[in-house]
C-alpha cells in the first residue's frame, strides 16, 4: 500500500515555481495550497464549474515533476432546451461529458482544458473558471496567518483576453496575468470568473488554453507549449544528472535509487546552477524552494560517492554569498555561510532578515568539510587553491565567532530580533530542551557542532599541509586534539552511555537523550570504547523505531512522535548516524538503519522519501506514518539514499594519494550490488560487489581501487584517543 505524504494533494514544480492543489484541482486560500513563484503566492483560489456544478473527479496524478493531469466527468446537469417549439428544462445524465485538465509548470503555468461530449443530442454548456490572487508571502501561508499589507487591483482586457491583477506594497510589486489562448469559444469575464459558452454536438471536442503568467521585476513569465503533458518537452523530461545507477537482486532498491535521482533533478534551480549537472538543489517542496546553506552542504556530503557535482555546486554558489561584513539583524558575521535566501514581500521589505539570513551555527563548519570532500573525491589541487580564501574566512569565523565565549566550544546565540532561537539542524524553537522539558537558554553548545568543528580542523590541517604551511597544519591539528579531549571530558554522559545533547548558556549539561550524538560518531570525535556505548544507546527501543532512529527518546517528557524535532524520524539524520556506526565498526547496526529507511521508502508513494515521518514504532502490518506538512521531494532526504548505499559499500577516497577504498559489508537482504558510472577524478569506475568481495569491472578515474578500509592515523596517544 503506497503511503501518501499527509493530506492528499497534487504538487508540480520547476525551478523557483511550484503549484499545490487538492486532487480535484481546486485551491482554497486558507490552506497551504496555490501557485507560488519566488516566495509569493500568485494564485490562492481556484475552482471550475460546468453549468454551475463541480465536475466529478475520476482520478488525478502527476505525470512528471512539472506536469499533472486531472480527469473528470460531469454530474447530472440542468440544461435549457426546447421541445415542440417551447422552452423546457431538461437534465443531462451523469457522465455525459468528459473533462480533462492538464497542467504544466515552467516560469508560469499552462493549463489545457479539453471537453468531449458523449450525449446523444447537442448540448450547450457554460464552463466557468474562478481564479483569485492574494500575493501572500510564503511565510504567512505556511503559518496560516494571511495579512493583506498592500493594495490589489484587477482588470479584464477584452481584446487581449487577459485578466491582470497587480499587488503593490511600497517598493514590492507583483503582477499576475491570466491569459486565454487557442480558445474554441470566446472568453468572457463576469462575476469574477472566466466564462466560456460551449456548444457541443455528439462526439464533438472542445479545447482552450489558460496561462498563469507571473510578472516579477517587469519580466513576464514563459510557459510550456500546448499539450506539453503528452509531448513530454525534452528539456523538462530529460535528466540533468550523470547516469549513475545501481544494479542488484533487491526488488525495490533500484527504483528507490532512481526516484532519489529524479527528486534531486526536480529540485534544480537555474540561478543556482554552475552548469547542467552541477547545481545547488532547492531544499524541498513546498516550503523550502530556495537556497539553504546547511541543506546544500549536507546534500553534498551525502551524495559525494554518487554525485560529487553537488559538492562542487555548493562550494561555488555558497562562496558567492559568504558574509564579508557584520550585520546583527541578519545574524551575519565575516566568513559565515548563510542559512537561507528569500525573495518574498516580508524579506524584500525587511520584515524578515532573509536577504540572506545567516542564522546557522553549522553551515560554516560543514562548508569546510565539503571543501575537503570535494578535493578528496576529485584529487584536484585546483579545488583547494580556488576556494582557499573562502575556506580560510570560514575557519576564521569558526575560531572567533563560532566560539562565542572562547572556551574552545562552538556555541550559537541569535543577535537578530527576528532571528532563529535554535541554529543547529534541529532549528525549531522548542527543539533543544532540558530533561524536564524546559527550553535550554542561549548560548547553546550542541554536541554535534563540536564534532563538526573537530572534523573541520583536521581537514584544514591536511589542506595547509598540502599548501606547504607545516606550522599552521600542526597548530590546527593540535587544536583538534585539544577539542577532542575537552569535548570528551565535558560532554560525556556516563549514566546514559552517550553524550549530552549540549551545554546551555550557563554551561549546564542538557541531559536529553537525542539523535545528535550519532553525528559525533560520524565526525570521529568519539573514542572507540565510548563509540560502542553510543551505538548501543541509540539502538535501544526508546530511540530505535524500526523505521529509523528517533530525534528524541520516548522517555523524555516532551517526546511526541508527530512533532518536528521531538521524536520524529529524519532520513538524513539516520544516514549520518549510519555512517558513524560504520566508522565505529558496528556494521550490523548500520545495515539495520539502512533497512529501516529503505523499508520506509518502499511504502511511500513513488518510493520518494519525505523530509521526515512520525516516530511511531514499526509493527507487523504497519507503515511509516507521515508528518503533517512534510516537504517532498526534499533534497537531504533523497540524498540519504546515496549516502546509505555508500555506507554499505564502504566507499572512501584519498585525493592526495589518488586511492578509492572499497570495503563492502552487504547484509542478507542485499547480497549483491553493482555501482555503475561512479565518478572520481576525471573518469568513472564500475564496481561489482558481493558481501566482502569487490570486482572492478572498469576504471578510468586515475585512482587506484583498494579493497579495504581507509587508514585513519591516530590523533595522539592519550587515555581518550586510543585509535
Amino acid at each position: 500500500m503506497p503511503v501518501t505524504h499527509g493530506t492528499p494533494t497534487i504538487t508540480i514544480n520547476h525551478d523557483h515555481q511550484f503549484l499545490v492543489s487538492d486532487p480535484n484541482a481546486t485551491m482554497v486560500p486558507t490552506s497551504g495550497v496555490g501557485f507560488f513563484a519566488r516566495d509569493t503566492r500568485f494564485v490562492s483560489s481556484y475552482s471550475v464549474t460546468i453549468n454551475g456544478r463541480q465536475p466529478l473527479l475520476l482520478d488525478a496524478s502527476t505525470i512528471d515533476h512539472f506536469s499533472a493531469r486531472y480527469e473528470f466527468t460531469t454530474p447530472e446537469l440542468p440544461l435549457a432546451g426546447t421541445r415542440d417549439g417551447a422552452e423546457h428544462d431538461i437534465v443531462l445524465e451523469e457522465r455525459a461529458i468528459g473533462f480533462r485538465l492538464d497542467r504544466t509548470i515552467f516560469e508560469g503555468v499552462h493549463e489545457d482544458y479539453d471537453l468531449v461530449s458523449f450525449a446523444r443530442d447537442p448540448v450547450r454548456l457554460i464552463l466557468e473558471v474562478a481564479i483569485e490572487s492574494d500575493f501572500a508571502d510564503i511565510f504567512d501561508v505556511r503559518r496560516r496567518r494571511l495579512v493583506r499589507r498592500g493594495d490589489l487591483q484587477s482588470s479584464w482586457h477584452e481584446k487581449a483576453g487577459e485578466l491582470r491583477t497587480t499587488y503593490t506594497n511600497g517598493s514590492f510589486e507583483r503582477e499576475l496575468i491570466v491569459a486565454v489562448e487557442r480558445e474554441d469559444s470566446h472568453p468572457e469575464f463576469a462575476n469574477g470568473r472566466l466564462q466560456f459558452v460551449i456548444n457541443l454536438s455528439p462526439k464533438q471536442t472542445w479545447h482552450t488554453c489558460v496561462e498563469w503568467l507571473p510578472v516579477i521585476d517587469g519580466k513576464r513569465a514563459r510557459v510550456l507549449p500546448c499539450y506539453a503533458v503528452q509531448n513530454r518537452d525534452p528539456e523538462m523530461a530529460n535528466g540533468v544528472l550523470p547516469a549513475v545507477a545501481v544494479a542488484t537482486g533487491h526488488s525495490t532498491l533500484p527504483r528507490i535509487w532512481r526516484q532519489a535521482v529524479a527528486d534531486m533533478e526536480a529540485l534544480r534551480m537555474s540561478d543556482f546552477a554552475v552548469r547542467r549537472g552541477v547545481y545547488v538543489p532547492a531544499a524541498g517542496i513546498p516550503w523550502y524552494v530556495t537556497l539553504f546553506g546547511r541543506d546544500s552542504l549536507v546534500v553534498a556530503m551525502e551524495s559525494i560517492s554518487g554525485f560529487p557535482e553537488f559538492a562542487f555546486g555548493a562550494l561555488d554558489r555558497l562562496s558567492r554569498v559568504q558574509a564579508t561584513d557584520d550585520n546583527a539583524t541578519q545574524d551575519k558575521e565575516p566568513g559565515k555561510i548563510p542559512h537561507e535566501v528569500r525573495y518574498g514581500e516580508l524579506a524584500s521589505l525587511g520584515l524578515l532578515p532573509f536577504t540572506p539570513y545567516y542564522g546557522t551555527a553549522d553551515a560554516t563548519l560543514l562548508f569546510l568539510i565539503v571543501f575537503s570532500y570535494a578535493y578528496q573525491w576529485s584529487g584536484d589541487r585546483e579545488i583547494l587553491d580556488r576556494y582557499r580564501p573562502n575556506a580560510e574566512a570560514a575557519l576564521k569565523w569558526m575560531l572567533e565567532y563560532g566560539d562565542r565565549d572562547q572556551d574552545g566550544f562552538q556555541e550559537y546565540k541569535t543577535r537578530s530580533p527576528v532571528g532563529f532561537y535554535n541554529q543547529g539542524w534541529k532549528d525549531s524553537h522548542d527543539a533543544i530542551q532540558h530533561e524536564d522539558g524546559t527550553i535550554a537558554h542561549l548560548p547553546i553548545a550542541l554536541c554535534e557542532l563540536q564534532g563538526y568543528a573537530f572534523d573541520a580542523l583536521l581537514r584544514m590541517s591536511e589542506a595547509y599541509g598540502i599548501w606547504g604551511d607545516a606550522e599552521r597544519a600542526a597548530e590546527l591539528r593540535q587544536r583538534a586534539i585539544h577539542l577532542y579531549e575537552s569535548f570528551n571530558e565535558r560532554f560525556w554522559w556516563e549514566e546514559e552511555g552517550t553524550y549530552y545533547l549540549g551545554l546551555d548558556g550557563l554551561k549546564r549539561p542538557i541531559r536529553s537523550v537525542a539523535s545528535n550524538a550519532g553525528h559525533c560518531l560520524a565526525s570521529g570525535i568519539v573514542p572507540p570504547d565510548r563509540a560502542n556505548r553510543v551505538v548501543d544507546r541509540l539502538m535501544q527501543p526508546d530511540m530505535w523505531s524500526g523505521w529509523g532512529i528517533r530525534t528524541l527518546s520516548t522517555k523524555h517528557p516532551s517526546y511526541n512522535p508527530y512533532s518536528y524535532h521531538l521524536g520524529s524520524v529524519w532520513p538524513h539524520d539516520n544516514a549520518t548516524i549510519a555512517g558513524g556506526f560504520r566508522r565505529a565498526g558496528r556494521h550490523t547496526e548500520a545495515q539495520q538503519i539502512a533497512e529501516g529507511i529503505f523499508a520506509a521508502a518502499e511504502r511511500f508513494e513513488h518510493y520518494s522519501l519525505p523530509e521526515l515521518w512520525a516516530g511511531v514504532a514499526r509493527e507487523p502490518g504497519a507503515y511509516p506514518v507521515p508528518y503533517l506538512g512534510t516537504n517532498v521531494p526534499q533534497a537531504w532526504a533523497a540524498a540519504s539514499v546515496f549516502r546509505l548505499i555508500g555506507i554499505l559499500c564502504g566507499i572512501h577516497t584519498a585525493g592526495h594519494a589518488k586511492v578509492i577504498y572499497v570495503n563492502p559489508d552487504l547484509p542478507d537482504w542485499l547480497p549483491d550490488l553493482t555501482l555503475k558510472n561512479l565518478r572520481a577524478g576525471k573518469g568513472a569506475v564500475e564496481l561489482r560487489m558481493r558481501r566482502d568481495e569487490v570486482e572492478v569491472v572498469s576504471n578510468t578515474t586515475g585512482f587506484e581501487i583498494v579493497h579495504g578500509r581507509i587508514p585513519r592515523p591516530p590523533l595522539k596517544e592519550t587515555p581518550l584517543a586510543r585509535t
